[in-house]
């Protein structure tokens, strides 16, 4: 059994390699380009939305207060006519992404520490690098990648986005297991 206080460098480093990773993945590469289309006749539907000053917030539509109200004919009605859809509304103006970087990186370390805690509990000090890295790359794999499937199942994300996201999950928990792996106590 390996303490966690042992593994603050690996934790650091591999959560540091995934972030800039996924800066190189997301502003560099283009395969995630893809993964939102434009709506049709974006200025018209911004125009009609501009009118409520929607709240940021999530939201789905037609809401339905409780399963019973889904037998509804004025609900039935609704959802035969559409739009139906879920959507996120951001606040307005201009983006900042200073705030959701540094989430990202808290995110990572969370993740990291996860690795090391379950690599450190099945394994020993001086363990060689394969199974270092096998638990520390699968544990930070599930920590990147599995819970996406979830919002795809029930809230009809795009498969294919969901994919590409977890290919980069997939990178991110090798990445991790290298680092645990190569600095392993």
């Amino acid at each position: 059994m390996v303490p966690l206080t042992s593994l603050w460098m690996p934790i650091l480093l591999s959560a540091v390699l995934v972030f800039v990773a996924s800066a190189v993945i997301h502003m560099v590469l283009p395969y995630h380009r893809s993964d939102f289309s434009k709506l049709p006749h974006e200025e018209e539907v911004m125009e009609a939305l501009r009118r409520f000053n929607l709240p940021p917030g999530d939201y789905i539509v037609p809401h339905v207060a409780n399963p019973e109200a889904m037998k509804s004919a004025a609900y039935v009605e609704k959802i035969t006519r559409g739009p139906v859809m879920i959507t996120t509304v951001l606040r307005n103006g201009k983006v900042e992404m200073g705030g959701q970087l540094a989430q990202w990186f808290v995110f990572c370390l969370v993740v990291s520490v996860f690795a090391g805690y379950l690599s450190g509990r099945a394994l020993g000090q001086g363990s060689e690098y394969l199974p270092v890295s096998q638990f520390a790359s699968t544990t930070a794999f599930l920590g990147y990648a599995m819970a996406l499937w979830s919002n795809t199942i029930w809230y009809k994300r795009n498969w294919m986005s969901t994919a590409k996201s977890t290919v980069d999950g997939l990178i991110y928990g090798l990445l991790t297991g290298g680092v645990f792996g190569w600095l392993w106590p």
